[in-house]
């Protein structure tokens, strides 16, 4: 009888180290929705829940940053804005920045930072990843809000700003910043399981790719002050994310398509070399975390 119940009996779900390196299973993953849903509202609640201000962090991190880059870059340095007033200017360019940064650094030490949990329980472990994506999505949306809501006040006070045509491709740059941190962080997460050293590179590298993915300035105006050097931005693919962002929010900067493309064909190759080395890794790393 039970040699019968054996041969008869087929397994629901299967659970194993062997799958493809580009493997993504969206039907494993919608399974597990509930837990997904769990870990984004854990990111979005945990961060500040025993700070003062709360989510006013949200508010208050982009808006000081652009007062001080504005300040810097716009006041000092003398970049010009054209007719945009350089804070409106400068949050736009953080706004973008902000979602790929916080995709990217979050993203980075999925491993470490999970490796009890991972250790304890099964579940997709691309969920950690996404969950973290999903959650910083919300930020990002609060932080539009806010750069919306100067953008209101400008055209209210009879600055000539509008976005242009190419706002129809919004949401294909909020793809591109996703993917691009998504893949990056998963990579760099991978591989500190056994070099450590890599998140703290990761924290000073994070500063230094800011300045030359076009953050605070157009690419016109760092061209005319880099010269030579410029090349190091123009095929910075970040750089034409920003850049694009910009030129469709307040029409001001450049695009072209074919800048859009690299940018594009680089955040799926950078989430598709990334999800390899993340499963990759998922197999062995509880041996060397």
């Amino acid at each position: 009888m039970d040699q019968g119940f054996q041969n008869n009996d087929k397994w629901l779900y299967t659970i194993s180290s062997k799958k493809a390196l580009l493997e993504f299973n969206f039907k494993e993953i919608w399974r597990y929705r509930d837990l997904l849903m769990l870990f984004v509202k854990r990111d979005i609640v945990t961060i500040y829940k025993q700070t003062i201000l709360g989510p006013l962090w949200f508010l208050i991190q982009p808006l000081f940053t652009a007062v001080i880059f504005t300040l810097i870059f716009n006041n000092l340095a003398n970049f010009d804005t054209g007719v945009i007033p350089g804070i409106l200017f400068q949050m736009s360019g953080i706004t973008a920045w902000n979602y790929f940064k916080e995709c990217l650094t979050a993203t980075s030490n999925t491993f470490t930072k999970n490796q009890n949990l991972f250790g304890k329980v099964y579940f997709p472990r691309v969920i950690m990843p996404i969950s973290i994506t999903l959650s910083n999505l919300l930020k990002f949306g609060i932080q539009l809000l806010i750069f919306l809501g100067f953008y209101i006040y400008f055209i209210l006070q009879g600055v000539d700003i509008q976005p242009n045509q190419k706002l129809m491709l919004f949401p294909v740059y909020v793809l591109m910043m996703a993917l691009s941190g998504l893949g990056l962080g998963m990579i760099v997460s991978s591989f500190t399981t056994k070099y450590r050293d890599l998140a703290q590179l990761l924290t000073f590298g994070v500063q230094l790719l800011m300045y030359i993915s076009a953050v605070p300035y157009k690419m016109s105006e760092a061209e005319a002050k880099l010269g030579d050097y410029f090349w190091v931005m123009k095929f910075n693919p970040l750089a034409q994310i920003i850049e694009g962002f910009r030129y469709m929010t307040i029409n001001t900067g450049s695009f072209s398509w074919l800048g859009f493309s690299y940018a594009l064909g680089f955040s799926i190759l950078v989430f598709l070399l990334g999800l390899a080395v993340f499963n990759r890794t998922e197999k062995s790393f509880i041996d060397t975390v």
